[in-house]
């Protein structure tokens, strides 16, 4: 291909991941189905950027900085605060695994690893996904906690079942690993407290690059270990909020923020590349009619479990449990990264594989349709008045620009001098708007 058309077609690709996704979602396409979609365009459509580097570089960024978002978003303080409620959550949805990966043994040609990889890809939410769409849903405060902690609490569930999976070929590479990642884990504190006090200090600013290198190399450390880049980088992101009352800076909502908006702009190119990887025999009527039978078959399971359980634990209405399930449908970026494990190492079969591919897809769709929250309302700066929420399980809410809503009048002093931080001190939350307005 001679180099003008590939500067075209790299053009073409930046146009297509940042300007048309946002065109789409005005009607209620999320701009990850749209990337993903773009994918399979070029790839299986056009045969272009199939094994490119540049990419492949690019979407590795992407899913390291989302993660690491995830895990930087891990405030032990939060999951205390609801810990009773959380165990429950976390008993039933190991419960439901273990139930769904031995019927998936029973119905498909599948080992009990396999099985088990499968029902991961079903019933665990994205918490990286989730948590970067949470602001465009009309919620309140309370509400935004428990989506945000159960989301949290399910992927460090499903992270840990995710490594024993992996690694449980051998009582010894399983001892191995498990030595290699306690290993890491404690050597990380160590490694950004000799970046913050003996480099940053004449490296102004530098704690975003150190934050987000580490996380890149030991996404591609644990990525050797055989359990893929999300686990380095969500276990640097806990890290450093761990470390957050000794070194401030690292942890700070402003790097928070900033790993948000460089995973916004990098995301994009990691589903892009997954698109690029469905393949034409992934692309059958058997796999349509698989991925449909998931999707009428676990979702409403994966409500129901949420809702039962709130309702008998704090006596909500189900119409209050409703708005806290729904949120948590999408699976996108988990069921990408456990499908593309299973062709790998697993031979998967295409059409099981493009079974998962349609479920996610309709799982991701779910939350926009049911609550009819629209896209656009994060990268409008909009907000709810009073913070009611929208949809045909609420009323219709009122909106107001968000600028509105942070003012702050001369001599008072703004909500991050006064604490250091942004949102209520007892949720430990960032309202959009006022993360925005970093």
């Amino acid at each position: 291909m001679p180099v003008v058309t590939n500067e075209l077609a790299y053009v073409a690709l930046l146009f297509g991941l940042l300007v048309l996704p946002k065109a789409l979602q005005r009607i209620r396409i999320p701009a990850a189905i749209t990337c993903l979609g773009l994918g399979l365009l070029f790839g299986e459509g056009f045969g272009l950027f199939r094994e490119d580097p540049t990419v492949h570089l690019l979407s590795t960024f992407g899913i390291a900085a989302l993660f690491l978002f995830a895990g930087l978003d891990v405030d032990s303080t939060s999951l205390r605060r609801g810990a009773q409620v959380l165990i429950e959550h976390l008993i039933i949805r190991a419960l439901t695994l273990s139930l769904a990966a031995f019927a998936i043994v029973r119905l498909f040609p599948l080992g009990p690893r396999a099985a088990m990889l499968v029902a991961l890809a079903l019933f665990i939410p994205s918490t990286g996904f989730i948590l970067d769409s949470l602001g465009s849903l009309r919620a309140t405060e309370d509400e935004r906690f428990w989506i945000r902690t159960k989301a949290i609490s399910s992927e460090l569930l499903a992270l840990a079942v995710l490594f024993v999976t992996l690694q449980s070929t051998s009582p010894e590479r399983l001892a191995l690993s498990g030595a290699a990642l306690v290993a890491m884990a404690a050597f990380l504190p160590l490694l950004l407290r000799f970046l913050v006090a003996r480099i940053a200090p004449y490296a102004p600013n530098s704690e975003f690059a150190f934050l987000l290198m580490v996380a890149v190399i030991f996404a591609y450390a644990t990525r050797q270990l055989g359990v893929y880049y999300l686990v380095g980088a969500f276990l640097v992101g806990v890290a450093a909020r761990r470390m957050r009352e000794q070194l401030p800076r690292l942890a700070s909502d402003r790097n928070l923020h900033a790993v948000e908006v460089f995973a916004s702009f990098f995301v994009p190119f990691y589903f892009f590349n997954a698109g690029l990887g469905i393949t034409r025999d992934a692309l059958t009527w058997r796999a349509l009619s698989i991925g449909v039978a998931f999707a009428v078959v676990v979702i409403p399971l994966r409500l129901a479990l949420d809702i039962v359980q709130r309702r008998a634990r704090l006596a909500e209405p189900w119409r209050k449990g409703m708005r806290v399930a729904v949120p948590l449908i999408p699976t996108l970026v988990f069921t990408l990264v456990l499908a593309q494990i299973l062709r790998e190492q697993f031979a998967l079969d295409p059409s099981l594989f493009g079974g998962l591919i349609v479920y996610t897809v309709l799982a991701t769709l779910t939350p926009t349709f049911l609550l009819r929250a629209p896209p656009a309302v994060a990268e409008l700066d909009l907000m709810p008045a009073g913070g009611p929420y929208a949809g045909p399980l609420a009323p219709e809410a009122a909106f107001v620009p968000a600028a509105a809503t942070t003012e702050v009048s001369p001599g008072v002093a703004s909500p991050d001098e006064r604490d250091g931080r942004l949102g209520p001190p007892e949720s430990g939350l960032i309202p959009p708007a006022a993360r925005d307005a970093t």
